[in-house]
């Protein structure tokens, strides 16, 4: 892939610190994060927050290194591949053990798959091209594709809607005891209040330097708590004063008051995209006339200016991957984005059958930026003759609201631009959203089907255009991401869902 992560590759944001084991092991990293995770169970939820935390916790097969390349991490090396494509065997690597003391083996591996395939909205994805899933020796494993499927690597390295491995003995829907094979496991919950991980003396890292999410992850920390922050001004407040180790989602307009405080700014550049994703199964924006209605009334402009303030941190861009990706193209953007215009709007709605329903917005104050571009569109929206329902919860609410396809037409997110456009949530029909049309299936398949890269890139061309055309989310524009971290924190790299192994606090 060309220039994965821009202008984050070119400052090496993702490329280790060479002293980050000159430091002494030890003591407690304190993480303030948006709020509460819906579950620690990362099969069965996409939220960021989730799979931040958890990946300290459970481990995937492969996972994604400092290019966005995917790289061996419970596997002991990439798959071998019948010359068909339809044939994965994954060797395990040696001498893992889970946090209860027992050794990783196939056993494991295939019943973990298992229960992602159908638990799992990225799993379920993969489970239509997969026949089988089977332990070919005590530490191999095989899956057999009924016919090719590009995304399978990315998706089994993903943290989102994880394949994770647990122990064939616990794979209870849901989960109740957590047990990884991770460098830190689960000792203590207090819902609201922390999420306490101790150093797992039992973790045997990959061999080799750090690189990326892959390579060696070592444990140096004793204890990693992540506390919920749920209000965006206390973690501003929190940063400025160093009160934590490490603080996630802070509004960008705090840059300059980070500057000398006991914390330093972590900067993402670019980071992602705000996305508007809409219930295209029930409600009113069912209709597609009424989705291409809303999306006129927005200006995606004044969104992105009261999100971020200033242009350092955003671009208005309906690409959605921009310049420098691989994956960039305009196929479907031309007069279908940042069009602002009430009027056509408003005679687009009437000829749409639009009769006048609450349009439910679901949004969380925890993303700050996500409830300023809410309260935006509102008016936007209201201008072109719509009524509004703005809800705003807490995010792990959201999370469990945006399930119910009885509850909301649009909810609020944001995603990182990630290494394949097949882990874009809503290209699955399992996600919330539930986009699921022919147009849809045509073009995702073939561009899932399609193993060569420079022909894979021309058809994600038409993958856009048909989310252009039949509008299951909307994108609002790119932007950088801040957060901030102690100066006593050694070895951080920034990173979209940081990660807290490799690791040392200065004494």
């Amino acid at each position: 892939m060309k220039r994965l992560f821009g202008c984050l590759l070119a400052c090496s944001l993702l490329t280790a610190p060479s002293l980050a084991f000159a430091q002494e092991a030890g003591g407690i990293a304190t993480v303030a994060t948006v709020g509460e995770p819906p579950t620690l169970d990362p099969m069965v939820s996409t939220a960021d927050l989730v799979g931040t935390i958890t990946q300290h916790v459970f481990e995937t097969l492969y996972t994604f290194d400092k290019s966005w390349k995917v790289t061996p991490l419970l596997a002991d090396a990439m798959p071998t591949i019948s010359a068909d494509g339809k044939r994965y065997t994954i060797a395990l690597r040696p001498g893992v053990k889970f946090h209860d003391g027992s050794d990783l083996t196939a056993e494991d591996a295939v019943a973990s798959l298992k229960r992602w395939m159908k638990l799992a909205s990225r799993g379920k994805q993969a489970a239509g091209f997969i026949e089988s899933v089977e332990a070919s020796g005590p530490s191999s494993l095989t899956i057999a594709l009924k016919e090719p499927y590009a995304p399978l690597m990315s998706l089994l390295a993903f943290n989102n809607s994880a394949a994770i491995i647990i122990p064939a003995k616990k794979q209870d829907e849901p989960m109740k005891e957590f047990i990884g094979t991770g460098p830190y496991m689960l000792k203590e919950r207090k819902a609201d209040q922390y999420i306490q991980l101790v150093r797992f003396a039992g973790y045997k890292p990959r061999d080799g330097a750090a690189d990326g999410y892959g390579g060696a992850r070592r444990p140096l920390l004793d204890e990693v708590r992540f506390v919920p922050v749920p209000d965006a001004n206390t973690r501003v407040e929190a940063s400025v004063s160093g009160q934590y180790s490490y603080v996630d989602a802070i509004p960008v307009e705090s840059f300059n008051r980070l500057k000398g405080a006991s914390s330093q700014p972590v900067v993402l550049k670019p980071f992602g995209y705000p996305v508007f994703v809409f219930n295209t199964a029930e409600g009113a924006a069912k209709n597609l006339g009424v989705r291409k209605a809303i999306r006129t009334a927005l200006s995606m402009e004044d969104m992105l200016a009261a999100a971020f303030g200033t242009k350092e941190f955003y671009a208005l861009d309906g690409n959605i991957y921009p310049p420098g990706y691989v994956w960039n193209t305009d196929a479907g953007v031309a007069g279908n984005y940042n069009l602002g215009d009430a009027d056509k709007a408003k005679a687009a709605a009437k000829a749409a059958g639009y009769k006048g329903e609450p349009i439910r917005i679901l949004t969380s104050r925890q993303y700050e930026f996500h409830y300023k571009m809410a309260q935006v569109a509102a008016e936007y929206l209201k201008a072109a003759g719509f009524a509004v329902d703005l809800q705003v919860v807490d995010w792990a609410t959201l999370t469990q609201r945006r399930t119910d396809k009885a509850l909301w037409d649009i909810y609020i997110t944001h995603s990182p631009f990630l290494p394949e456009p097949a882990l874009i949530g809503s290209l699955s029909t399992s996600s919330p959203g539930w986009w699921d049309t022919p147009a849809r299936k045509a073009a995702v398949d073939a561009f899932t089907l399609e193993a060569d890269p420079a022909k894979r890139a021309a058809l994600w061309a038409n993958v856009q255009k048909t989310i252009y055309d039949e509008v299951p989310f909307i994108k609002i524009g790119d932007f950088n991401a801040l957060s901030a971290k102690s100066a006593k924190l050694d070895g951080v790299v920034p990173a979209p869902w940081p990660y807290f192994w490799n690791v040392t606090l200065k004494k």
